[in-house]
């Protein structure tokens, strides 16, 4: 089920799973064991269902049965905006793992549904070739590469390969709960459209991958402490698909209305929480941080460089950055 490009990706890499005990991890888990992939495995307890404990106790089995390193995160309870936050802990902690143990590459479980779930709701907000492609089966992040081995498969081929090995693993009630909209959007859309019309589902993602391939040329993004930039390739639409990138692997997503704003504007702020602005023939990404007190001579040089004053901020904080962006500017 899994594919040769994943076979030959994954067979000498450092790799680390991310395992819930659900259906797709489950069965990713035991693919890799198939396939003689080596890996670790981390999970996170959210403290939030009673069966969290359980899945936590079979994950740690599965490890020692199979001797694996199994890592856990138990996650202070989270008040508001579950799923955002859910994701940026997840997250945080599985590139801490990275970054002490020297991973190089993240493996999830997510599948095809999940894929055309993503899709659904980008079409129904409004969104262009490269966002309803979606999730990719292999992305660049920073220190590390995020695969996704489970893209080109339907949950109910992942559920049929688990009743068929007589595997155990457990449903997470939550994706019952339509408070939340993916929920929705899985119950009265993708299940039944993938039930009805899988081949063409998975076809259809074929050639929008090779769309987005010949249409997006994705940029080169490099860091320095917290901000990003790349050199602007004279198209809006890969421009916005690279910072759309960046931003999502912060755990944020930018809106239609954003993305329209951005090509026509040279500045934003996007959700108070970060500044994308462009100047001369690069693009930086950073933390939006409000300007206070700023030497005259540090604003004089801001002003020769042609920065944009919300940038300033966060350049006033980090002198490593002030010093990268001259370099890049003069």
């Amino acid at each position: 089920m899994l594919t040769q490009t994943t076979k030959s990706d994954l067979t000498h890499t450092k790799n680390l799973l991310a395992f819930s005990a659900g259906g797709d991890s489950t069965a990713l888990f035991f693919l890799l064991l198939e396939h003689k992939i080596s890996f670790d495995i981390a999970i996170v307890d959210y403290g939030v269902r009673e069966q969290s404990k359980k899945e936590v106790t079979y994950a740690q089995e599965l490890a020692k049965q199979y001797n694996l390193k199994c890592y856990l995160h138990t996650a202070k309870i989270i008040k508001n905006n579950f799923e955002a936050n859910a994701r940026k802990i997840r997250y945080d902690f599985f590139e801490a793992l990275i970054q002490e143990h020297g991973y190089d590459a993240l493996l999830t479980a997510h599948h095809l549904g999940d894929r055309f779930e993503w899709m659904l709701m980008q079409f129904c907000k409004g969104a262009g070739c490269a966002e309803l492609s979606g999730m990719k089966y292999k992305d660049k992040r920073g220190d590390y590469t995020l695969y996704r081995p489970l893209l080109h498969l339907d949950k109910q081929e992942l559920l049929k390969y688990l009743h068929n090995k007589g595997i155990p693993y457990f449903e997470d009630e939550s994706n019952e709960d339509e408070k939340y909209k993916r929920n929705i959007f899985r119950k009265n859309h993708t299940v039944p459209l993938l039930k009805e019309y899988l081949h063409g589902i998975k076809k259809s993602f074929a050639y929008l991958d090779e769309d987005v391939d010949e249409l997006i040329q994705e940029c080169e993004l490099t860091s320095i402490n917290q901000l990003a930039y790349f050199q602007d390739s004279h198209s809006k639409r890969s421009n916005i698909y690279t910072i759309d990138k960046y931003l999502k692997s912060l755990g944020h997503i930018i809106t239609a209305n954003e993305r329209l704003f951005l090509k026509e504007n040279r500045t934003l702020v996007v959700g108070r929480k970060y500044v994308i602005t462009q100047t001369k023939s690069y693009i930086f990404i950073a933390p939006y941080i409000q300007a206070s007190k700023m030497s005259k001579t540090f604003k004089e040089r801001m002003r020769i460089l042609q920065i944009d004053t919300k940038l300033r901020g966060y350049l006033a904080l980090d002198s490593e950055a002030v010093a990268l962006v001259s370099r890049l500017l003069q």
